[in-house]
């Protein structure tokens, strides 16, 4: 890439100073974000990830450009599915919810790090083996495959804490209860962890999975370690906000995980057809390039990647609409039988009159 160093290191340098200056304020201001407050910090985040596209143009021409939004929209959507998975950590173990924003933040902070060691390890790994995209191509189906048909896999990746939280049970001291976000207690003169650092645990086992599934796809997106780690910070700024934005809506984007398998099924694609025109494998055409395999473009991939979250997003809502407006109509005939009166056709109580005759 043709970026000046002076560009990299600033921007790193800003985006570091406005995820302290976040958690300052959380630290010195914990309470729970009202909707105007979400949105307007989610929008916030939104427009600066914007400005930063249109800088990268500028620096680096459109095509870095296009790999920076393309690389943020799968990572965002990533994380929104996280948020399913932090929901369900937040209920199963009855945090506060005005200690919510502290969680969530520690939690986005621990993404951070272990995506930053994943970024290091997978461009020093694909600097040296270029056959690792057929195994990222090939995760990444099985991943989309998983995300599709996923069964109780949410409710299971939770669960899989329980040997780190049976672990910590058994070598620290650990209260019944809150105190409020913090971590450490006083209960009749004896220190204690709360319950938090279960929390803390969970979210990290959970980061972890996550990492290792979403650091593969934006490698197929654009192999610039800077683009990657950039995109993965954009993505998670703003995710404490957009939780507490979105609240009891997560569970109505039933559709949301077919769109994010699809973009990880056209990533894995993408890989596995980049692999093959890199190809360095003998027993893999002789050890030959496979010229003839089509190029999947940096713009192909964006399109592809807003219109499935676009479809996804829409077939959720009409679907919830669809649901509503069926709800009164289940409601009237459970009381018509409660009644021992005949249900109604369609919500229409004349139309089983109508009917018996």
């Amino acid at each position: 890439m043709e970026l000046p160093v002076a560009f990299e290191v600033g921007s790193l340098v800003v985006l570091t100073l406005i995820l302290v200056a976040d958690l300052l304020l959380i630290i010195k201001r914990p309470h729970i974000p009202s909707t105007k407050e979400s949105s307007l910090w989610v929008v916030f985040y939104v427009t600066l990830a914007l400005i930063f596209a249109l800088l990268m143009w500028i620096f680096a021409g459109g095509e870095y450009a296009g790999q920076f939004v393309a690389g943020w929209l799968t990572e965002y959507s990533l994380s929104i599915d996280n948020l399913f998975v932090f929901v369900l950590i937040m209920s199963q173990f009855s945090v506060p919810r005005a200690a919510q924003q502290k969680v969530l933040m520690v939690g986005i902070i621990i993404a951070l790090i272990l995506r930053g060691i994943f970024i290091l390890l997978g461009a020093a790994i694909i600097e040296q083996f270029s056959w690792v995209f057929y195994l990222f191509g090939a995760f990444l189906i099985y991943t989309a495959w998983r995300q599709a048909f996923p069964g109780e896999e949410h409710d299971e990746e939770v669960k899989k804490d329980s040997f780190v939280v049976r672990l910590l049970r058994r070598r620290i001291s650990i209260s019944d209860e809150y105190d409020g976000a913090k971590v450490r207690t006083v209960i009749d003169g004896k220190k204690f962890f709360t319950p938090m650092i279960i929390v803390f645990a969970a979210l990290g086992m959970t980061d972890l999975l996550f990492a290792i599934d979403s650091i593969p796809a934006i490698f197929g997106i654009t192999q610039s370690a800077f683009i990657v780690f950039t995109a993965n910070i954009f993505a998670l700024m703003g995710l404490r906000q957009l939780y507490f934005l979105l609240g009891g809506l997560l569970d109505r984007l039933k559709y949301l995980h077919y769109g994010i398998a699809f973009i990880l099924a056209f990533i894995g694609v993408k890989l596995v057809f980049h692999a093959m025109h890199e190809n360095e494998l003998p027993f893999i055409n002789g050890g030959e390039h496979i010229e003839w395999v089509p190029v999947i473009n940096t713009w192909l991939s964006l399109g592809v990647i807003i219109a499935s979250m676009a479809v996804a997003t829409i077939a959720s809502l009409v679907a919830v609409r669809r649901d509503g407006l069926r709800e009164p109509v289940h409601a009237a005939a459970a009381v018509a039988d409660e009644r021992g009166t005949p249900a109604s056709v369609d919500g229409d109580p004349e139309a089983s009159n109508r009917s018996d005759h």
